[in-house]
């Protein structure tokens, strides 16, 4: 009898030529689940205007939910100031009793708003055409030497800020009026202490901002970072300005 001569799988590959005489395409399974048609390529890298919009829109998610709790604050405060008890002899009085706000107060919100310019100009100076230009074209770094001066002064007028809050609260202390003394108070303490607790995240931000300014060497993390740094403390900023706007209807 003939031999029967059995061809492997692999031979008849090789030797038919599929239709209009191309060879055929025959996929096979990759061991990782399949997806190989773009191993070669890369991902696109982000751009950094891409960058500063997804920091800042995480800012923004961040800032979201504070002002939501400022806003609860500011719902009880107004509420609070109907509350009161009735006496011996049935009359309803008020818990909510006068407070003077220190006049430091306007002192301190007048450095506020000075350091709100300073960290604008900040911010404006890390996104100068000519200087990003300049470091581009590498010649030095001209965005971090006009920024980081108006940087410092933000900073050091943050910490005179906060340093004049707590020379409200020690005034305060010396008239008398405690935490518990009654609701205005309270709510004045509870206040300007949130503000001064989250102005000190600012000032965090600040001092990273000014170390990326004089370590970072990738001009774009350096921009991302002072914007971020600003934009923050000027929610702040307008925060503090409403706050203060509220305690001096409440007196």
């Amino acid at each position: 009898m003939p031999a029967t001569i059995t061809q492997s799988p692999i031979d008849v590959e090789r030797k038919d030529p599929g239709s209009g005489g191309r060879p055929p395409v025959h996929r096979r399974p990759t061991g990782g689940g399949g997806g190989d048609e773009n191993w070669g390529q890369r991902q696109p890298r982000r751009g950094p205007r891409e960058l500063l919009t997804r920091c800042r829109m995480g800012l923004g998610f961040a800032l979201a939910g504070d002002l939501t709790f400022f806003i609860s604050l500011i719902l009880a405060f107004y509420a609070q100031q109907q509350t009161g008890h009735i006496h011996i002899d049935d009359q309803y009085i008020l818990d909510w009793k006068p407070l003077t706000v220190p006049p430091i107060l306007w002192i301190n919100t007048a450095v506020l708003v000075l350091s709100a310019w300073t960290m604008e100009m900040a911010r404006r100076s890390v996104f100068r055409e000519l200087d990003v230009m300049e470091e581009w074209l590498g010649l030095g770094r001209p965005t971090t030497r006009r920024a980081l001066p108006w940087l410092i002064a933000t900073l050091a007028l943050g910490c005179l800020f906060i340093t004049g809050q707590c020379v409200a609260w020690r005034q305060l202390y010396g008239e008398g009026v405690f935490f518990a003394s009654n609701p205005n108070s309270h709510f004045f303490y509870l206040i300007t202490g949130a503000h001064t607790l989250h102005l000190l995240f600012g000032v965090a931000a600040l001092v990273a901002a000014a170390a990326a300014l004089g370590s970072s060497r990738r001009m774009e993390v350096r921009q991302v970072i002072v914007d971020i740094a600003g934009w923050y403390w000027h929610v702040m900023g307008v925060l503090w300005v409403f706050l203060f706007g509220l305690l001096l209807l409440a007196q």
